[in-house]
């Protein structure tokens, strides 16, 4: 473990104090209940008021209570919980219905980490495993992702991955082609890859939401070349784009909705 750094941790201290009884706490409190100087206090407070992780309580002055960000935060990774177990029992059945290798993953920056996987009983299957990173722009999940991030946000991460990294000969390498490429993807929700992770599969990805509609993953279907044609990729396309849409279901996208 790298050396531990002495103001987030004194950050980190204050945020926790919100996990015992108290709802709301002023700078004195902190700084009695921490034992931290005075003004070492006040411009940790300042700080994260500034980032949202404290916000000021209307009404009382010098008052403090959690802000948005740490709600946001605490809902993500609840909502990445939720994703993996879902995600592996929607896979299973999806698997179960194609015999064919079933993920479900997340975007990462300019990587998707695969959440959940659960393998065809085929001989002849992908080989991959929960956990594992990959470009994004190589694979299905990954471009099916992409082609939901907000225009700017999509080229910085392009840019900041450039070079774009080749995994076959079949990878798309130019930012220009890959976003021209990503609108197609955008207008048809579905994305498929033929052997541009691996030379010997092709895979086809439709998108998984949340309870507020936004894509927070991918659903894929990976199949070796040797069962792979026009006919199957049609079937499997409206497979994977039912089980994402089960998945969104599942983690909270529809209800209420009319």
């Amino acid at each position: 473990m790298g050396r531990l750094v002495p103001a987030v941790t004194r950050a980190m201290d204050i945020l926790e104090l919100f996990l015992g009884p108290d709802d709301t706490l002023s700078a004195p409190e902190i700084t009695r209940k921490l034992g931290l100087p005075r003004t070492t206090v006040h411009e940790l407070v300042a700080t994260l008021t500034a980032r949202r992780y404290l916000d000021s309580v209307p009404g009382q002055t010098g008052r403090y209570r959690l802000g948005v960000r740490t709600y946001q935060l605490g809902s993500t990774y609840g909502e990445r919980l939720d994703l993996a177990a879902e995600g592996r029992d929607v896979a299973r059945k999806v698997a179960e219905t194609c015999d064919e290798t079933v993920h479900v993953a997340i975007l990462e920056g300019t990587d998707v980490i695969y959440v959940a996987k659960v393998d065809s009983t085929h001989a002849v299957r992908m080989v991959s495993a929960a956990g594992r990173r990959l470009p994004a722009h190589c694979t299905a999940v990954g471009k099916m992702l992409l082609a939901t991030l907000p225009e700017q946000d999509l080229r910085s991460r392009i840019e900041s991955a450039e070079p774009l990294s080749a995994l076959t000969d079949r990878s798309i390498t130019d930012p220009d082609a890959l976003l021209q490429h990503l609108t197609g993807i955008r207008e048809q929700q579905i994305a498929v890859e033929e052997r541009e992770s691996n030379p010997d599969v092709s895979c086809v990805a439709a998108p998984v939401r949340n309870s507020a509609g936004q894509v927070v993953a991918a659903l894929s279907i990976s199949v070796p070349m040797i069962r792979w044609s026009d006919e199957r990729q049609e079937e499997l396309t409206q497979l994977a784009a039912k089980g994402a849409q089960e998945l969104s279901e599942r983690l909270g996208f529809g209800r209420g909705r009319r």
